[in-house]
């Protein structure tokens, strides 16, 4: 014990006299014997109290902004889920939120947001899809509706459940993996993934403890279903009179179930590839199954181009623009002029798209092979701070599209097609053009103006969107194939196209030809198509 004393006491006062000695490992004499230090003046030695060391605070937030990141990470890749939910399919997810709620997007609609809960985390709804067996099923089976809320509360439970297991595996291996990649270490890679798992827990604890249930009755809309409200009443009244609202519900099912199985039994038409083949369109309305039926017809009777004489939209705001976005998807050019249910926000969002024509102030575009000329509706009636000006107004815009296709004729560049909204300003343009087309009666039609001009009226191709569930009989879904021959552009036949509206399961296309074809003989259809029960 002395002699460890006396060599501890040895080596203080070596290190008091050589205090900035650096010392050098050598061995005792001869090469063996325990390692003898020698220092060299000049330096000092390293004190292990300045030995550069990371702080705790800081490795503590380098772990959660791991855990953080591989947690959102996994949410995104592997966090979401596929449920059926009534008679719909929906995809479910966990995403990172400062406010928390509970989002449902149903496309191409809009969304609804609910404040469920309050939590770094909120519950991402999409409804993808009408499952048709399902729906079919309601549809042979009504009576099965008044147990579809039970259901569907089932289904929900049972996604919420699913949704809440696959986002704890999703955050345990998200954090694991990134910590991995981070750290090197599987020790501080677990402890990052036990982190997420706990921050998830505890979201989790947070949104039980806050949970609304009555949030439901205070939604907010965001696109076309801002106007919810308004249409079919608030979620108030819906609890209230649930027995009226799932009736309301049935026939939902049942009519957007047969529209989409008319829709795919249309009679398949081969045309000949000489002839310029146009689709009319008019008044849809936002009806979303309208983009539907447009690329039914547009395939099986391989359109060039189509032609919307207005009224696409029912309001004209900017929050329904995104319901005209199907149309770059329909693969052919699209000629389009306002009506009078379409603003000029709807106009300018058009005159973006690559594939559409706005036709506007007399302006001439020729498009497949046809020379189109247009004007659009003078009046926006949604706006109730102008006060229309009634058919005064639709006959000076009329004029104003004549004198701009007399200057066509004179310039040698003559009009095929001239397009208008109502038959009111269609009627000015008599004797400047072969053919004008318009819509807003919501009826088809077809008549010779007095100095020649052949006017025809489009239907509804939205079967008066909104408005079909105020009349007793829901009005028709009408469009046109108009024929041209490629050589002289002038109107050879057309097919009047009638879907029975909602709650019909009706097809019928029938022929008509100009009179200068025809060879003594009335129209009649040519085909009568009713769709399977």
């Amino acid at each position: 014990m002395a002699r460890l004393r006396l060599a501890a006491l040895s080596r203080l006062v070596t290190r008091l006299t050589h205090p900035t000695g650096r010392r050098h490992r050598t061995t005792g004499p001869g090469g063996t014997g325990r390692p003898r230090w020698k220092h060299r003046a000049g330096r000092a030695p390293a004190s292990p109290a300045l030995a550069p060391r990371r702080t705790p605070w800081l490795r503590a937030l380098g772990l959660i902004a791991v855990a953080l990141a591989g947690a959102w990470l996994g949410l995104l890749t592997v966090g979401t889920v596929h449920v059926p939910v009534g008679p719909v399919n929906t995809t479910m997810a966990l995403r990172p939120s400062l406010g928390g709620g509970t989002e449902i997007t149903v496309s191409p609609l809009g969304a609804l947001r609910l404040d469920s809960h309050t939590a770094p985390v909120r519950l991402d709804v999409d409804v993808d899809q009408l499952d048709p067996e399902r729906a079919q099923d309601l549809v042979n089976h009504p009576e099965r509706i008044s147990g579809l809320q039970h259901q569907v509360v089932h289904d929900v439970e049972h996604a919420a459940l699913d949704v809440a297991l696959r986002s704890c595996a999703a955050v345990l291996l998200g954090a694991t993996t990134l910590g991995l990649a981070v750290y090197r270490r599987p020790r501080r890679a677990l402890a990052a993934g036990g982190l997420a798992l706990a921050l998830l827990g505890a979201s989790g604890a947070t949104a039980y403890a806050t949970w609304n249930p009555k949030s439901v009755l205070e939604p907010r809309y965001s696109g076309l279903l801002s106007s919810a409200p308004s249409l079919v009443g608030n979620a108030r009244s819906i609890v209230t009179e649930f027995d009226a609202y799932q009736q309301e519900l049935a026939r939902l099912v049942t009519n957007v179930t047969k529209l989409y199985e008319t829709t795919s039994t249309l009679p398949v038409y081969r045309p000949d590839p000489t002839t310029i083949r146009v689709l009319h369109v008019s008044d849809i309305h936002l009806n979303p199954a309208s983009w539907k039926i447009i690329d039914s017809l547009v395939q099986q009777y391989q359109v060039d181009v189509i032609v919307d004489s207005g009224d696409t939209m029912d309001h004209g705001t900017a929050a329904e623009n995104s319901f005209l976005d199907p149309i770059e998807d329909l693969g052919v050019p699209y000629v389009w002029v306002r009506g009078n249910h379409d603003s000029a926000t709807t106009q300018r969002y058009l005159e973006r798209m690559k594939n559409v024509h706005v036709l506007d102030d007399g302006r001439a575009e020729t498009v497949a092979g046809l020379r189109f000329a247009g004007i659009g509706d003078p009046q926006f009636t949604p706006d109730r701070s102008v006060a229309p000006g009634g058919d005064a107004a639709e006959r000076l815009a009329g004029d104003r599209l004549a004198t701009a296709l007399r200057a066509q004729r004179s310039a040698g560049t003559p009009v095929d097609v001239a397009v208008v909204h109502e038959p009111a300003a269609a009627r000015e343009t008599d004797g400047t053009v072969p053919l004008v087309l318009c819509g807003h009666l919501h009826h088809e039609d077809t008549e010779i103006l007095p100095f020649g001009t052949r006017l025809r009226v489009e239907g509804s191709t939205g079967g008066s969107g909104l408005r079909a569930v105020e009349q007793e009989r829901p009005a028709p879904v009408e469009a046109s194939i108009l024929y041209f021959d490629r050589d002289n552009r002038r109107l050879q036949a057309w097919d009047e196209i009638e879907l029975g509206g909602l709650g019909e399961a009706t097809a019928e296309v029938s022929r008509h030809l100009p009179e200068e074809n025809r060879p003594g003989a009335s129209p009649a259809p040519t085909s009568s198509s009713p769709s399977p029960r």
